[in-house]
């Protein structure tokens, strides 16, 4: 089987590790021991094999809908037509044809635990949608119809679910030291190198006595401690399955990559949510570090206006009282604002290059969306430059992709450029570079 071309979205392929070369040559093997087999050779290259031409679905979803949620394990959900396929999906097909199964040692090669990757093809650079592995198979047999088989993966957060860490004391370090020393101990042996990209942070965590780290503590709940009591940022695995950890989000500098707009001169969508309730605000905010005194930031003028909202964080892991107080004032949003918080569209209403490039879009990134709305039957323009908090695609073998993003509200700063007449004025949106 190979890559596949879908319906007004471009060549996709779904990639399996069979666990064993798949186009290697066989002695004596009747169909992978011909001598000049273009489809078997010497050694082999690769134990990915594909099932893209088996594939009825794919659905993906990675990072968070809201900024207050965690991040959880990314996951991806595809069927297979195993009808269609002529059974080679079937555990039990042993034949000595099925190319994902291992003669060898005798076992399936699409089995839990193997790695897995959705590509889409940038021209020939296959761009990778979701990296992960398999967490089960679930096989339906119907008589006198298709027999199908629904496949369920994660990424590799889900390994950090299930990582317990020693009883230890940590020393004071900043966030991205800490995450990096709790994926280094023995009990948690996460990949290095190229696996994992982390921020060095912008606080400090405390070490010793109340900071210490009780036996059996779960990896992926003490990194939301983290999270969301101290450095605020995200901690997510990747399209391409990196370990990522960003500082905490504030005002950045970085130009949107896409631009949805209902205009025509971006994007296109069909589909846009705008949220404005109670939850969108807070004006009362304490943060008790675990070895330091509470602090509090409020806001008596929201108060006054609506009632006491609060946030209490009562674990927090900063070291000292006056990052504690950083976060709070950090936290406060003392009146509710409407804002767009997801967008989708549908590949058939772009262009290619527009396909490319929401295709690649990643946690974190900026867009911008843009809705004309009627005031006092005029219409106007409003424009949003968000982060993304989470995605999910939607791809059908037979009749397309859409894509579902999640924002968060961000403030742009832009490049300070002298005797400009707005880049060059001096404020706090205007930086140097």
């Amino acid at each position: 089987m190979a890559a596949v071309t879908i319906p007004n979205a471009g060549t996709y392929d779904l990639l399996v590790d069979v666990g064993f070369l798949i186009d290697g040559f066989t002695l004596d093997d009747p169909v992978k021991g011909l001598l000049d087999s273009p489809d078997y050779v010497l050694d082999g290259s690769t134990s990915f094999a594909s099932v893209a031409e088996g594939t009825l679905s794919v659905s993906v979803r990675r990072g968070r809908q809201d900024p207050d949620d965690v991040f959880n394990a990314g996951t991806m959900t595809f069927v297979l037509n195993d009808t269609l396929a002529d059974g080679v999906f079937n555990p039990f097909d042993n034949d000595p044809t099925n190319p994902y199964y291992d003669q060898a040692q005798g076992v399936p090669g699409l089995a839990p635990g193997r790695a897995v990757q959705l590509v889409r093809y940038d021209g020939s650079t296959p761009e990778p949608l979701f990296t992960g592995f398999i967490a089960n198979y679930e096989y339906q047999f119907v008589l006198g119809g298709l027999d199908t088989v629904t496949v369920m993966c994660v990424d590799n957060m889900y390994r950090l679910t299930t990582a317990t860490i020693s009883a230890h004391n940590p020393t004071k370090q900043f966030t991205g030291a800490r995450i990096n020393a709790i994926l280094d101990r023995a009990e948690v042996d996460y990949p290095t190198g190229a696996a994992r990209n982390i921020s060095t942070g912008t606080v400090e965590l405390g070490g010793g006595g109340n900071y210490s780290i009780a036996e059996g503590t779960n990896v992926k709940a003490y990194f939301d401690q983290i999270t969301n009591t101290a450095e605020r940022g995200r901690i997510f695995i990747d399209r391409e399955g990196v370990l990522v950890s960003q500082d905490r989000i504030g005002i950045t500098i970085a130009t949107p990559v896409v631009t949805f707009t209902d205009s025509g001169s971006g994007v296109p969508y069909n589909d846009l949510t705008i949220d404005f309730k109670a939850d969108e605000f807070v004006n009362y905010v304490s943060v008790s570090p675990l070895a330091h005194s509470t602090q509090v930031a409020q806001d008596a003028a929201s108060q006054a206006t609506y009632w006491v909202k609060s946030l209490a964080i009562t674990d927090s892991l900063l070291d000292s009282n006056a990052d504690a107080l950083d976060l709070a004032d950090y936290l406060l949003v003392p009146e509710p604002t409407p804002r767009f918080t997801g967008c989708q569209a549908w590949f058939g209403s772009m262009t290619s290059s527009q396909q490319d490039d929401v295709a690649v879009l990643e946690i974190g990134d900026i867009i911008t969306i843009e809705k004309d709305i009627l005031i006092g039957g005029t219409p106007t323009q409003r424009a949003e430059s968000l982060s993304i908090e989470g995605i999910e695609h939607r791809i059908g073998f037979a009749d397309g992709h859409t894509v579902r993003v999640y924002t968060a509200p961000t403030v742009l700063a832009y490049e300070l450029i002298l005797d400009d007449p707005v880049y060059g004025r001096l404020d706090e949106n205007n930086v140097l570079g």
